[in-house]
């Protein structure tokens, strides 16, 4: 990425997590900066390369993004951070709809007062709940049938909302 000729970064939520940190080495292959957000819980930072910005946080930590969108010239956000396990959903949900849906929430609301139109959301299969066909596709029905799936189909709608609001653009990564 490039604006104006500075060079820009690319922030990678949950960048020493399992996809994060192969999604940052990716990266960092092709020549991007790379800033890393991630709070550690689940992550390692000794996954991160060398010369990439690790910062220990909360992606909904407000004063945090808005700092690292300003002092590292963030102009897009690939978004990975949040927990992932459906049956810790379902005996904890309140911890997964804060972490995963209001942090993101934060998040977005940040990355787009800071003029941040490029968003890549980690978001899940489970939106679709019990298929209804196979294979599936963009016009499957999305019924979430636990916490974490519906934690990510709200994300993904509010990611739609603020394309359609903001102009941001995103797309919604659905993992299987």
């Amino acid at each position: 990425l490039e604006n104006k000729g500075v060079a820009v970064a690319i922030l990678v939520t949950g960048g020493s997590g399992y996809i994060g940190s192969v999604a940052v080495e990716v990266l960092r292959a092709q020549g991007e900066q790379v800033v890393v957000l991630d709070d550690l819980l689940r992550g390692h930072a000794v996954t991160v390369p060398d010369g990439v910005p690790l910062h220990q946080g909360q992606v909904g930590d407000r004063a945090l993004v808005r700092h690292l969108l300003k002092t590292h010239d963030i102009e897009a956000c690939i978004h990975f951070a949040a927990l992932t396990y459906v049956g810790e959903s379902v005996d904890d949900p309140l911890r997964y709809y804060e972490n995963n849906t209001n942090q993101s929430l934060a998040l977005l609301q940040e990355l787009v007062a800071g003029g941040v139109r490029q968003v890549v959301f980690s978001s899940t299969a489970a939106t679709y709940g019990e298929p209804q066909y196979s294979p599936l596709d963009e016009a499957h029905p999305q019924q979430p049938e636990n916490p974490y799936g519906w934690g990510k189909l709200l994300v993904e709608r509010a990611l739609a909302a603020c394309e359609r609001a903001y102009g941001l653009r995103f797309v919604a990564m659905r993992y299987f």
